[in-house]
């Protein structure tokens, strides 16, 4: 695959499912490990959500491990499977296990909340912690087409007219944040480019289960980020987390939109930095 400006190459993992993986590896291998999971949407990849944060937890001594999701970024995008939530899982899974990692915290926005809730479900001898910023996965996924955001995605992503990068940026200025001025043209120019190599079998077949009535079994702390300006994820999600995950830290930011980590990201690096630094 031609390799994106700005958007760097890693590691790729031949996973037992068949799959290839693209990840960054970057820290020491003994540091604490801190794997970042991206949302979903056309052109994202874990790189391109999370560029403003990982560098900061790289600093401050973590090991972080950031992947392209199965279907995004650099990583293997195949048209003969359901892209069910049970298959993130499955490949990331087996793309850790492949690296030699056994304890890591996990930090997902988006599609990549969900996997983390499935993940650390499924592998609570693994999780340590799980930093969530308005996860899916705790709705049905109709309730979510009824948000403004998930409506104006569908949109433009589906009018059949050419997607231009100042399409893509209107789009994320109006769906997922309140301050445009957070939206670099290299940013949008990375996800615009990484668009061109998506196919729309992961949007058409993606199954996200509503896992509202296991997150009393979550067995690590969290703590969750929930922009106020939220457009993307129905606002009932922030009630259910904060009422039945039993360890669970609430964290409401004015302001914000669906991509906390980057419109607010000294606050997020910050906040985050402490929840992994202490009890």
């Amino acid at each position: 695959m031609a390799l994106i400006a700005g958007m760097p190459e890693g590691q790729y993992a031949d996973i037992p499912n068949g799959q290839r993986m693209h990840f960054q590896d970057l820290g020491g291998k003994n540091a604490p490990v801190v794997v970042f999971l991206h949302g979903s949407g056309s052109g994202a990849s874990g790189h391109s959500n999370f560029k403003a944060n990982y560098p900061e937890l790289l600093e401050q001594g973590y090991r972080v491990i950031v992947p392209d999701l199965i279907g995004y970024g650099y990583s293997d995008k195949p048209t003969d499977v359901d892209y069910h939530l049970n298959f993130f899982v499955e490949c990331i899974k087996q793309m850790l296990d492949s690296i030699g990692v056994s304890q890591y915290s996990l930090i997902g926005n988006s599609l990549g909340g969900a996997i983390a809730l499935r993940y650390a479900l499924d592998y609570p001898e693994s999780v340590q912690r799980l930093v969530l910023m308005a996860p899916g996965g705790i709705e049905n996924q109709p309730d979510y087409f009824t948000m403004p955001g998930m409506q104006m995605m569908k949109e433009v992503f589906t009018s059949g007219e050419p997607i231009t990068p100042e399409k893509m940026k209107a789009f994320f200025t109006t769906a997922f944040v309140v301050d445009p001025a957070c939206l670099d043209d290299q940013l949008v120019q990375e996800r615009w480019e990484s668009m061109q190599t998506q196919n729309p079998h992961v949007v058409k077949t993606m199954i996200v289960p509503n896992m509202e009535d296991e997150l009393g079994n979550l067995q690590c702390p969290v703590l969750v980020f929930w922009g106020m300006n939220e457009n993307m994820m129905p606002e009932t999600g922030i009630m259910k987390l904060a009422k039945k995950c039993k360890q669970i830290r609430v964290i409401l930011v004015s302001e914000c939109g669906h991509w906390v980590m980057l419109e607010h990201k000294d606050l997020f690096n910050r906040m985050t930095l402490d929840f992994l630094n202490n009890d």
